[in-house]
């Protein structure tokens, strides 16, 4: 009977994760990550939590607790990075990550005695990569991606292209108001499977807020821009992709990934054709009579988009060239600074990638969707208040024809749809 109860209480937490756009495929796997990570009593807590963020207040109102007993658990979650703890106008939030980008990589992004770390990073690589469905759902689950990759600014020349500061990891670095620095999660994970790289481990970066909350309970250090531009540095380096939040505005995090450790790398090749992390504007363009056909851009491509291919030159019919395929490259740049001839630069894609504004607009377009926006405008746990109904709907307004009538068929609310078509409306007045 016991037993069956310790799984209720993290079937609950499975269920409650699954709300958010960002999800986790509940099989055997998952329950035993959350076992580590949760005591039964925390999952059984954190499962009546909302989806958004929440003061101490609504968490003690949830849990028929104290305000002074929920502050204590909150707080114990937040030390191990369960939890993020943050100020919204001036009072302490909490809100609690998805598992990716969130407490999968804070448990692996220290070393310590909080977790049995080898024991997780065996249970995360089987869930990871090799039952696919987690990975497949969460970088290939929609058109909005959570991850997007950042152009090598060493690979840019003025004359060629033009880069706007949101896709520069330097302006993130340079504008971010807090920068925390910790382990890979990635490569942490496959050093415990003795199947680690070489490429550096304490590099991992986080931004902002959850920069701020991760500095507060010791899982990152804290560093400042001048430190941040030399790791981003390194990571080139060491020929590392710069891949971050998708969005605009308070970057929350950037992983310097490599591509036989990092789940994103790894996504980008298993599931190309989906195009599970948002690509950058750039693409490497080839000057045929400049290739020698050596492979560096070959090797160094972390996607495998690149491909030696017959120069067709009748003279030389042994002779190679590199070739690019548009349909797998991230536009990271990579390529690039191996390139000895100076026959790959980056130049514009035809079409322009679209990034969200914000993580407020990121999450909405990926539970349009992936069929769950009503989990965040219908959070039953949340005591939702005016403000923020405001803010959810003020996104899908500002969202074109097509996203707006797919939140209105989810939603399946006269309310919503009469507010749209009023919108439409107006708009079209103007």
């Amino acid at each position: 009977m016991s037993h069956h109860t310790v799984k209720e209480s993290y079937r609950k937490l499975s269920e409650r994760l699954n709300r958010f756009p960002q999800g986790a495929p509940p099989t055997e796997l998952l329950f035993q990550i959350l076992e580590v990570l949760f005591t039964s009593e925390e999952a059984e807590l954190v499962s009546l939590l909302p989806i958004k963020p929440f003061n101490v207040k609504a968490a003690a109102h949830a849990w028929n607790k104290t305000e002074a007993e929920a502050r204590t658990v909150l707080d114990k979650l937040s030390s191990r990075g369960m939890m993020l703890d943050t100020e919204i106008d001036g009072e302490q939030a909490y809100v609690l990550p998805p598992p990716m980008a969130g407490f999968f990589e804070f448990s692996m992004m220290r070393i310590g005695a909080h977790y049995d770390q080898k024991l997780l990073a065996e249970l995360f690589y089987q869930y990871l990569n090799v039952e696919e469905d987690f990975v497949r759902e969460l970088f290939a689950g929609g058109e909005t991606q959570l991850g997007r990759a950042f152009v090598n600014e060493q690979a840019l020349t003025d004359n060629t292209v033009h880069v706007l500061d949101y896709e520069r990891a330097s302006e993130v670095v340079q504008t971010a108001s807090h920068i925390g620095i910790g382990d890979c999660y990635c490569r942490h994970k496959m050093q415990h499977l003795g199947r680690e790289c070489s490429a550096p481990m304490n590099i991992c970066m986080t931004f902002n807020s959850t920069a701020r909350s991760l500095i507060k309970h010791g899982i990152a250090r804290p560093v400042e821009a001048s430190e941040g531009r030399e790791l981003l540095h390194k990571a080139i380096e060491h020929n590392l992709v710069q891949c971050g939040e998708n969005v605009r505005e308070q970057v929350s995090f950037i992983c310097n990934c490599c591509g036989c450790c990092c789940e994103a790398m790894l996504a980008a090749k298993r599931f190309a054709a989906l195009n599970p992390i948002a690509t950058t504007n750039f693409l490497p363009e080839l000057e045929s009579d400049k290739c020698n056909g050596c492979g560096k851009c070959v090797a160094a491509c972390p996607v495998e988009a690149m491909a030696l291919v017959s120069a067709c030159d009748p003279q030389k019919p042994l002779r190679k060239k590199a070739r690019v395929n548009a349909d797998l490259c991230l536009g990271c740049g990579v390529c690039i600074r191996h390139c000895r001839t100076g026959a790959l630069r980056l130049k514009p894609r035809t079409r322009r990638v679209i990034t969200p504004v914000n993580t407020a607009h990121r999450t909405v377009l990926m539970a349009i969707e992936r069929g769950k926006l009503q989990e965040l405008i219908f959070d039953n746990h949340a005591l939702f208040s005016h403000r923020a109904m405001a803010a959810i709907l003020g996104v899908i307004l500002k969202l074109p024809p097509l996203k707006q009538a797919m939140a209105s068929r989810q939603m399946k609310s006269r309310y919503l749809a009469q507010l749209l078509s009023r919108h439409r409306f107006s708009y079209k007045d103007a």
